[in-house]
């Protein structure tokens, strides 16, 4: 065991031991409430260029899945490597049992090039981050420093996006995925309502392509640096076809109908969020992982609020007045739960198939 050092911007530090990827790494200091589901976190797009506190104790137990894939993607992973630049956490299982087990977490960080740092005190951890805010770190190890080195200055969107157009699925219905760093459980929940989804790079020219409903995906860092996204999304909304964002997406289409959008103190990155459906007395229970929010007050005239979090009542999805389109900040999708916010799918699908026969 090698002893390490996490250390904060504030000038916090914590003592703990290395394991993963023998390297000192900096980035952005995030949590998250998750009590499994580890390696769908990992491999989120979403938490590219940060560092991932888990505050569950217990990491590492039940190893890592095996690579089996599903319409030719991984089938118990949300992308095909690990997207966050290092792990925080406060106990490392040294031996794991499941099932569908392959390796260990260390083995597969390591493979990776991921560091890792347990016997950290995450408790604490997650109090002074949920106190002063997100802030960046950074991991020493054998007494190499780093510098601190702040993601959201760089276009996170362009290094988890894919290059070339992916088509899944055979279903009369085409939907056109604009990946900002997607999920692959957003790809496998369109699939198993029977459509073709036809995946494009974040920057792409979307007016080459004839689709019936548009769907934005989630991703990482600040929204306002995807301005080749922005600008499709603001022609696509002089059409009629039904539009539909996740997360990043949802924030996406806030910029283009001319919203403004702001960064969290220090997120939601918890598997336990409540949101309220606006006009309704309905609360879900939604996972979430952004750092970005879009500004209510800033919202057009013919759009409104479809959803706000019960716990600071800030925007959690939008809906257009008039015509088919509508986000969510939450993730419907989510892998390892919950999922009382599924429906939305189904919702986004029927309303695709209604404007096909109208046509």
């Amino acid at each position: 065991m090698k002893k390490a050092k996490l250390i904060l911007q504030d000038g916090t530090s914590f003592n703990g031991y290395s394991f993963g990827y023998q390297s000192s790494v900096s980035g952005e200091l995030v949590f998250n409430t998750a009590m499994t589901g580890y390696p769908e976190s990992l491999t989120d797009p979403s938490y590219k260029g940060q560092m991932l506190v888990a505050t569950y104790p217990l990491i590492g137990n039940y190893g890592v899945p095996n690579k089996a894939k599903q319409d030719s993607m991984l089938e118990f992973y949300e992308s095909d490597k690990i997207q966050i630049s290092a792990l925080v956490i406060s106990e490392y299982s040294q031996k794991y049992n499941h099932w569908n087990a392959e390796k260990s977490l260390n083995e597969w960080m390591q493979e990776n090039k991921i560091p890792g740092i347990y016997g950290i005190d995450t408790r604490l951890l997650t109090s002074i981050l949920r106190e002063k805010g997100s802030m960046l770190g950074k991991i020493i190890i054998d007494d190499v420093d780093v510098d601190f080195y702040d993601p959201n200055t760089q276009n996170l969107v362009d290094l988890v996006s894919i290059n070339e157009v992916q088509i899944y699925g055979s279903g009369d219905v085409k939907i056109l995925l604009i990946d900002c760093g997607v999920k692959n459980n957003i790809i496998r929940h369109l699939l198993s309502r029977n459509v073709t989804v036809i995946r494009v790079p974040w920057n792409y020219d979307i007016s080459q392509i004839e689709y019936d409903g548009l769907f934005i995906s989630n991703g990482p860092g600040n929204p306002e640096i995807c301005v080749p996204t922005i600008k499709n999304l603001k022609l696509a909304f002089k059409n009629e076809e039904p539009i539909f964002g996740i997360c990043l997406g949802h924030q996406l289409m806030a910029l283009a109908e001319g919203a403004k959008t702001y960064k969290l103190k220090y997120g939601h990155r918890s598997h336990n969020q409540p949101v309220l459906k606006v006009r309704t007395n309905k609360a879900y229970i939604t996972s979430q992982n952004h750092g970005f929010a879009v500004d209510d007050k800033s919202i057009d005239e013919n759009w409104e609020s479809l959803f706000v979090n019960l716990n600071d009542n800030t925007n959690e999805g939008l809906k257009h007045k008039t015509k088919p389109f509508f986000s969510t900040q939450f993730h419907p999708e989510a892998s390892g739960g919950p999922t009382d916010t599924e429906f939305l799918f189904d919702e986004f699908i029927e309303m695709v198939k209604s404007s096909k026969q109208l046509k």
